[in-house]
C-alpha cells in the first residue's frame, strides 16, 4: 500500500511539474533572456488590463465580462453591473482604467461598443464605483457621434493625462471619409473630463461645425496609448490598412493624414498617397513595412528590466510578439521584439516591475514576463 502511494505521489509530482514547464518558458532577448510565465488562462477574448492599488488586476473579456485577477492568477467571478454591450465583430468590451484618485473615489471607467438609438453602433465610455462583488452607480459619459453600421475599428483605449483629463481613441469604423469629418468623432482622439464633458482648451472647441471634444483627427484604428513619462505627452499606435501600422506623438488639433496618405495600400490593392506627398499632414514617427497589427501599449518604468527603462513596448496581433521601440525626442527606433507565440491583445507595466501582457483568443490568457538571472 505504501509503495502505492508513492507512486501515485511521484505521478502527481509529475504530472504537477509538466504543467508548469508548459506553463512557464524562456525566450531570449537582446538584453538577456525572459521568463515568460502564464499567470492565469479562461479569460474568454480578453481585452484590457489595468492595476488595482493593491495589485490585483482588473481585466475584461471582449464578449461582455469583467473580472478581478489576484497577484497569484485567482480569477474572481464576473462582475454584476457591466453594461451590455454589442459583441460583434471587433466589438465588445473594450477597455478598462482606474481612477488616478481610486483610493478615494473607487472609481473605474469601461469603453465598449453599444448599439445606436437609431440603429448601428459606437464606442461608449462608462464610469462606475467599484465595490465587493462589482460595479454601482454606473454611467455612460460619452458616446462616439453617430452611430454607424459595421462591426470593425471601434478603437478605444483609455488614458488619463495629468491635467486630470482622459484621452480616449475612437477608431474609423471601417468608414474612412469621416475621419477628416470635426462633426464627427468618427477616426478621433477625445479630451473629455471624467464626467465626459469636453476638456478646455481643446484645439477645435469654438469652431464652427467642429465637435469641441476632439483632440486630434485623421485616425484609423487606434488600440494602443500611453502617456510618455517625461514629457506627458500622448503616444500611440495604429493600425494600417495593407502595411503602414504607425507610431504617432499626438498632439492637440493636428490631422494624422487618414484616409488621405498613408505608408499601406487599401485591402484591394489600390495605392494611397504617401505621407510625404503631404506635408501639411502629421506624418508618423515610425511606421512598420511588413504588418504588425499592433495593440496595447506601455512605457517601461520599472526595475526589473533595467535595460527597457524609458522603452515603448507594444503588443502586436499578427506579430505574435511584443515589440521594445526606444524613444528619443520625436525619434523612434525598434530595437527587439520579444516572441509571444501568440497574438498580444494588451500590454502593461505591473507595479512589481514585471511586464503583464492578455493573449487574443477565445481562450486567452494574462501573461508575465520576468528577467532570468543567470
Amino acid at each position: 500500500m505504501q509503495r502505492i502511494r508513492a507512486l501515485i505521489l511521484a505521478s502527481t509530482l509529475c504530472v504537477s511539474v509538466a504543467a508548469q514547464a508548459q506553463d512557464t518558458r524562456i525566450v531570449e532577448t537582446k538584453t538577456g533572456p525572459v521568463r515568460i510565465e502564464t499567470l492565469a488562462r479562461g479569460l474568454e477574448s480578453p481585452w484590457g488590463l489595468a492595476f488595482l492599488p493593491d495589485g490585483r488586476m482588473l481585466v475584461t473579456e471582449r464578449t461582455g465580462r469583467l473580472r478581478i485577477v489576484s497577484p497569484d492568477g485567482a480569477l474572481s467571478q464576473p462582475l454584476r453591473g457591466v453594461p451590455e454591450v454589442l459583441a460583434n465583430g471587433q466589438g465588445g468590451l473594450l477597455d478598462v482604467a482606474v481612477s488616478p484618485a481610486f483610493a478615494k473615489d473607487r472609481l473605474v471607467y469601461l469603453s465598449y461598443s453599444t448599439p445606436g438609438q437609431g440603429g448601428g453602433a459606437a464606442t461608449a465610455l462608462m464610469r462606475a464605483r467599484l465595490v465587493d462583488g462589482g460595479l454601482e452607480n454606473a454611467e455612460t459619459i460619452f458616446r462616439q457621434r453617430p452611430a454607424v453600421d459595421g462591426g470593425q475599428h471601434f478603437g478605444s483605449r483609455i488614458v488619463f493625462a495629468r491635467d486630470g483629463a482622459l484621452f480616449l481613441t475612437l477608431g474609423d469604423r471601417g468608414k474612412f471619409t469621416p475621419a477628416q469629418d470635426t462633426g464627427t468623432t468618427i477616426g478621433k482622439v477625445v479630451r473629455i473630463m471624467p464626467d465626459g464633458a469636453p476638456a478646455k482648451g481643446n484645439a477645435f472647441a469654438g469652431k464652427a461645425g467642429a465637435l469641441p471634444e476632439i483632440f486630434s483627427l485623421g485616425h484609423r484604428n487606434i488600440q494602443g496609448a500611453a502617456l510618455h513619462p517625461r514629457t506627458g505627452e500622448l503616444w500611440v499606435n495604429e493600425m494600417g490598412p495593407r502595411g503602414g501600422d504607425e507610431i504617432n506623438r499626438v498632439q492637440s488639433g493636428r490631422n494624422y493624414g487618414w484616409p488621405l496618405v498613408s505608408w499601406g495600400d487599401h485591402y484591394d490593392g489600390r495605392p494611397i498617397p504617401k505621407p510625404d506627398t503631404r506635408p501639411d499632414l502629421a506624418a508618423p514617427a515610425l511606421y512598420f513595412k511588413a504588418t504588425v497589427a499592433p495593440s496595447g501599449m506601455t512605457f517601461y518604468q520599472g526595475d526589473a528590466f533595467p535595460a527597457w527603462r524609458g522603452s515603448m513596448l507594444i503588443g502586436g496581433l499578427v506579430g505574435r510578439a511584443i515589440v521594445r521601440l526606444e524613444v528619443e525626442g520625436e525619434r523612434v527606433t525598434e530595437v527587439d521584439r520579444i516572441p509571444m507565440n501568440a497574438r498580444v491583445r494588451d500590454v502593461r507595466t505591473g507595479p512589481d516591475g514585471a511586464v503583464y501582457a492578455l493573449t487574443d483568443a477565445a481562450q486567452g490568457r494574462l501573461l508575465k514576463l520576468t528577467p532570468v538571472n543567470r
